[in-house]
């Protein structure tokens, strides 16, 4: 068993579920708790400390943690929000823990901004899912006949989601259909697509250049105190995108096989799959295994995209993010 691995499995037994705090620095700060995130909202400061714990979402739902996730996510995200900086303003201020991140506190626009190059998926709301069903416009967007699943698409696509309330679905829709509900201008909507469109591109040409593929992925923006539109939340980490391995992509989808993924895509065909279960009803529980694996695909992903080893803290999650919280 190598050392990671037994990093691993040590951590099953205590992954950062849940923070329990109710005042950081002797403070009352307003708190909201996301699927994955914990967030304290700090007013006096213009600023939103976010913990990422180690919880999977999948299907719309907390379905339970994978060893080390927080961690790589936070550190994914602070990786290429450095890197993607001159394309447009995050909201990143600084990152005193694996596990957190202060950032500068934004207005969050109400959608999602999903750019996808490839026709795959097993959500509900995936471009797989309507192709099969008999689908040939998504979000607006014609798609040819005779396609199969994990082609890549003719055309990079926008294709945005309303952004559901804790516990229910997000549904995916056009442009029009979206300005038609009234939730937002549109000069914003085309500058946070323009914005979108430049990061995925950038995001595919380093991904290429890494030996892997940026299949889709999700964009979060707010609009700052300065009115900039900003990224916010996280970008191009494996819970908001979808990596493959692109040396044998080719010779996989002639075979008719599933991409080699690296991604939270592995628990969801686990959950759909084996588990029989794609979000209705309380989730079934992750075996260890499913959980390492997961947590292996994580960390291949972070030293893939990044190039660095990825060493976790396995110090107590808890008392460690609390000290640093104090420090800051």
């Amino acid at each position: 068993m190598t050392t990671l691995d037994q990093a691993l499995r040590q951590q099953l037994s205590h992954p950062l579920d849940t923070t329990p705090w109710s005042t950081i620095g002797g403070r009352a700060l307003p708190r909201y708790d996301g699927k994955v995130r914990d967030c304290y909202i700090d007013k006096e400061n213009g600023e939103r400390i976010i913990v990422v714990t180690d919880r999977l979402s999948a299907f719309d739902a907390v379905v339970g943690t994978i060893p080390s996730k927080g961690q790589v996510l936070n550190q994914l995200a602070m990786f290429w929000f450095d890197k993607t900086k001159h394309i447009a303003p995050n909201h990143m201020l600084r990152v005193p823990d694996p596990n957190v991140m202060i950032a500068r506190e934004c207005v969050p626009l109400p959608v999602e901004l999903v750019m996808r190059s490839y026709l795959t998926g097993v959500t509900s709301t995936s471009i797989w899912k309507a192709y099969e069903a008999g689908a040939r416009t998504f979000c607006g967007h014609p798609l040819p006949e005779g396609m199969k699943k994990n082609q890549k698409l003719p055309d990079v696509i926008l294709t945005p989601s309303t952004k559901a309330a804790k516990g229910d679905h997000d549904v995916s829709v056009s442009r029009d259909e979206l300005l038609a509900m009234g939730r937002i201008d549109p000069q914003i909507f085309d500058r946070a697509a323009e914005i979108a469109a430049a990061l995925f591109a950038e995001g595919q040409r380093h991904a290429a250049a890494r030996g892997l593929i940026l299949a889709d992925t999700k964009y979060e923006m707010g609009i700052s105190p300065d009115g900039a539109i900003t990224v916010i939340d996280e970008i191009h980490t494996p819970d908001s995108s979808r990596y493959w391995y692109a040396e044998d992509y080719e010779s996989r989808l002639a075979a008719g096989e599933e991409p080699r993924s690296l991604d939270k895509e592995y628990v969801r065909r686990w959950l759909a799959g084996e588990a029989k279960w794609s979000g209705d009803g309380p989730p079934p529980v992750m075996p260890d295994e499913v959980r390492l694996e997961a947590a292996r695909r994580y960390i291949a992903s972070f030293e893939l995209v990044t190039g660095a080893t990825f060493i976790p803290d396995t110090r107590d999650p808890l008392p460690r993010i609390a000290q640093a919280l104090e420090a800051t």
